[in-house]
C-alpha cells in the first residue's frame, strides 16, 4: 500500500530531504539503470558524477564543447556533427535497427533546435552557453545553478544522436535483426508471436490491479460506513442521501466537518481555514466526501483529496494575489477570448455560454478559479438582462453550430433555470449539438433525477438537435455505483457522455489513465480529452511534464482495444485553443532551461489553415516528476524511457 499517497504531510518532509546518488558500480548503461537510493536523506547529490556521466554518454560532443573557443565555435561543430550523425544512420553498412535509427532523427531535430540562434533568441537563454562553459570548466561564469534535471536531459540527448538511447534493451544497443515469430510461417508463427502478446497483456493486468474503483465490493462496503457516519453527523436519512438537494443544503465549506469526519493532518486543516477566511472557493459535497477513505492509511483516495483539498501552496498564491486574480490565474486569457459577457469563443463552429457562476464543489486547479467566488454562491446566476444579451448574440453569428453551456456547473442550476436556456437554444435553427458540461454524474450524481432526466430528453431530438454530457472524472476510485446508475439513466435516452480528464501528478501513474478509460467504458462514458494539466503558477505541484503525457499515450494506452483509448491528448494554448499533443508537427522542443524545465513551441490549431503566432511554454522538469513519484514509493525505472518523448 502507498500510505504517503494520501499522507501529504509525510510525502512533503520525505520529499524535502529525498537525496539522489548516482552510483557507477551497475554495468548495465543506461540513464535509469545505475542505481538510484530512495529516501535515504543522508546521501548528498554526487554532482561532479553526473556531469561526469554526461561526458561519458558521448565523448564526440565532449571534445567539440571542450576545443571550442568560442560559443559560436561550437555551435558550428555540434552542427556539422549532427550532419555527419544524420548522413550516418543512412549508410547501409549502419548496423543499427531501424527503430533506433528513428530515435536518433529525433535527437538529432530536437538538438538542432536547441541549438538554434532564433530559439536562443525567442527564450531568453542558451543550453549551448551552459554546456560550453560546463566542458570549458567555467562555472563560475554561468548565470543559473545548473540542476541534475538539465544534466539528465542531456544525458539522454548526447545518446540518443549516436543510438544509445537503449530504448528497447537496457544492457545494449538494438541492432539489426528479425524477431524470432517472423523468421516462422503458420501455427508455429503465431505461437510464437502469443508469447510476446500474453506477457504484454499479463504485465499490462498486473498494474491494472494496482487501482480499486468504486465498483470493487470492499470499496462499496467502506463507503456504505461512510455514508451511514455522514447521514449521522448531519441528522439525514438514507432517503435524504438519495436527494440532490439534501447534499447541496450540506454542502461542506469550512475544515471542522471535514475533520470531524474523516482522518485529514493538521497541515491540512490550517490551510483550509486559511482558504475560508480569505475567501477561497472551498466545498465539497457530502456524496465526494464519503468517497474519501475514512483513514489516511488505507491510500487509495489521494486524487480525490487532492482535487478538493488545497495544498498550502495554492492558498499562499492566491491571498497574495486577492487583488488581481481576475488577471493573474487566467491561464487560458479568456478576457480576451470573450466577444460579451458569458460567451467565450476560440473556434468559428463552437461556442461556450456561462450562465451560472458556481459549482456543488470546487476543483482545487479549476480552469476558472479566479472567476468562482465561493461554492453555491447565492448571486451566482447571470441577470436576465446580462443572459438574454448573451444569447441574442448566438443570433448574430450563424456559423456555431455546437454550444457548450459551462461555467461553473450549469446542472446546479434549478430544473426551471437550464430549461429556459435549453428552450431558447433549441429555437435557433443553426445550433444543432447542446453540450451540458458538469460534474454532477461524479460529485453529485443523485441530481440526474427523473424531472432533470425528462428536460434532457424533451430537447435532444435527433438529428435536428442533439443534447450531450461532458462529465470529469479524474480516476477509478471516483467511478461508483450511484455514478454508474445516472450514467446509465442518460444513455437509456439516447444522450452521449463523455468524459474531460485532467492529467495531473494525482492519476499519472504507469497505467493509472488506463485503468480510468477502462472503468469508464464500463459504466457509459466514452474518454473524450486528456488535458495536459494546465501551466498555472498556483496549481504548479500537480502539473505533470508533456513527456509523461505522450510516454503514457504511447506505451500504455496504445495497448487498450481501440475504443477504451478515443481520448485524444491536448495542450491548451492560451487564448487560442487546443493543440493535439500526438501531433508532433504542431509543438517542438526549443530549449532546456538550468532548472530542466523543457520550452516548448505550440503551434496554433489554425496552422495551414491561418496565419497566428505560435505560443512558447515553460514545462515542469521531469527530474523533479520523477522524484515526486520516488517520493510515492514508484519505480522510477519504469519511465525509463520518458526522457525521448519530444
Amino acid at each position: 500500500m502507498n500510505h504517503v499517497l494520501t499522507n501529504q504531510k509525510k510525502s512533503r518532509r520525505i520529499k524535502a530531504h529525498l537525496k539522489v546518488k548516482w552510483l557507477s558500480t551497475r554495468i548495465l548503461d543506461d540513464v535509469f539503470t545505475d542505481e538510484v537510493s530512495l529516501f535515504k536523506p543522508h546521501l548528498e547529490v554526487d554532482y561532479e558524477a553526473f556531469l561526469q556521466r554526461l561526458w561519458n554518454s558521448n565523448p564526440d560532443i565532449y571534445q567539440i564543447l571542450k576545443s571550442a573557443e568560442s560559443l559560436e565555435s561550437a555551435r558550428n561543430e555540434l552542427y556539422n556533427y549532427l550532419d555527419k550523425s544524420e548522413r550516418n544512420i543512412f549508410n547501409l553498412d549502419n548496423d543499427l535497427h531501424i527503430l533506433e535509427k528513428s530515435t536518433v532523427r529525433e535527437c538529432i531535430r530536437v538538438f538542432r533546435s536547441i541549438i538554434g540562434p532564433i530559439n536562443e533568441f525567442r527564450t531568453e537563454s542558451s543550453a549551448l552557453d551552459t554546456l560550453w562553459k560546463l566542458a570549458q570548466n567555467l562555472q563560475a561564469e554561468l548565470k543559473e545553478k545548473i540542476s541534475i534535471g538539465f544534466l539528465l536531459e542531456f544525458i539522454a540527448l548526447f545518446r540518443g544522436v549516436v543510438g544509445k538511447s537503449n530504448i528497447y534493451r537496457e544492457d545494449f544497443q538494438e541492432k539489426k535483426g528479425i524477431p524470432e515469430f517472423l523468421k516462422l510461417k503458420g501455427r508455429k508463427a503465431a505461437l510464437a508471436r502469443m508469447e510476446i502478446l500474453d506477457d504484454l497483456g499479463t504485465n499490462v493486468n498486473k498494474y491494472l490491479k494496482k487501482y480499486p474503483s468504486g465498483l470493487d465490493a470492499e470499496v462499496i462496503a467502506r463507503r456504505s460506513e461512510n455514508r451511514k457516519r455522514i447521514l449521522h453527523y448531519f441528522g439525514g436519512s438514507e432517503a435524504d442521501w438519495n436527494d440532490y438537494r439534501w447534499h447541496l443544503k450540506h454542502v461542506i465549506k469550512t475544515s471542522k466537518p471535514v475533520k470531524d469526519l474523516i482522518e485529514i493532518t493538521s497541515d491540512q486543516v490550517e490551510t483550509i481555514k486559511k482558504a475560508v477566511k480569505n475567501k477561497i472557493a472551498f466545498g465539497i459535497t457530502p456524496y465526494y466526501l464519503s468517497l474519501m477513505d475514512s483513514k489516511l492509511s488505507i491510500g487509495y483516495d489521494h486524487a480525490i483529496r487532492a482535487q478538493v483539498i488545497p495544498p498550502k501552496e495554492y492558498v499562499d498564491e492566491m491571498v497574495e494575489h486577492r487583488g488581481d486574480r481576475a488577471t493573474a490565474f487566467d491561464f487560458m486569457g479568456e478576457h480576451d477570448t470573450s466577444p460579451i459577457d458569458l460567451v467565450t469563443r476560440r473556434y468559428p463552429l463552437i461556442a461556450i455560454l456561462k450562465p451560472f457562476n458556481t459549482c456543488s464543489q470546487i476543483c482545487v486547479y479549476c480552469q476558472r478559479n479566479w472567476e468562482i467566488q465561493r461554492v453555491l454562491e447565492p448571486k451566482a446566476m447571470a441577470s436576465k438582462e446580462t443572459l438574454n444579451k448573451a444569447l441574442n448574440w448566438f443570433d448574430k453569428h450563424k456559423s456555431i453550430g455546437d454550444v457548450l453551456i459551462t461555467g461553473g456547473d450549469p446542472a446546479v442550476m434549478t430544473d426551471t433555470q437550464l430549461e429556459k436556456i435549453l428552450d431558447i437554444l433549441s429555437h435557433k435553427k443553426q445550433i444543432y449539438r447542446i453540450r451540458i458540461g458538469t460534474r454532477t454524474p461524479v460529485v453529485l450524481p443523485m441530481r440526474f433525477s427523473e424531472s432533470f432526466l425528462k428536460i434532457l430528453e424533451k430537447y435532444h431530438n435527433p438529428p435536428r438537435l442533439e443534447i450531450a454530457i461532458v462529465t470529469h472524472f479524474e480516476h477509478s476510485y471516483e467511478i461508483t455505483p450511484e455514478a454508474l446508475e445516472a450514467v446509465q439513466n442518460i444513455r437509456k435516452l439516447g444522450i452521449s457522455c463523455y468524459n474531460q480528464e485532467v492529467f495531473t501528478i494525482e492519476n499519472s501513474r504507469r497505467f493509472e489513465t488506463t485503468k480510468l478509460r477502462r472503468d469508464l467504458k464500463a459504466i457509459g462514458v466514452d474518454p473524450y480529452y486528456t488535458f495536459n494539466m494546465k501551466g498555472k503558477e498556483e496549481t504548479k505541484r500537480y502539473m505533470v511534464p508533456i513527456a509523461r503525457i505522450l510516454q503514457e499515450r504511447k506505451e500504455e494506452a496504445r495497448l487498450l482495444p481501440g475504443l477504451d483509448r478515443t481520448d485524444e491528448a491536448v495542450f491548451n494554448v492560451p487564448k487560442l485553443g487546443k493543440n493535439h499533443l500526438r501531433s508532433w508537427q504542431d509543438h517542438r522542443l526549443v530549449m532546456i532551461l538550468p532548472d530542466g524545465s523543457r520550452v516548448y513551441e505550440f503551434h496554433p490549431w489554425e496552422k495551414n489553415i491561418k496565419v497566428v503566432p505560435p505560443y512558447n511554454y515553460v514545462d515542469v522538469p521531469i527530474y523533479d516528476y520523477l522524484e515526486e513519484l520516488a517520493s510515492r514509493g514508484e519505480n522510477i525505472q519504469d519511465y525509463r524511457t520518458i526522457w525521448y518523448y519530444y
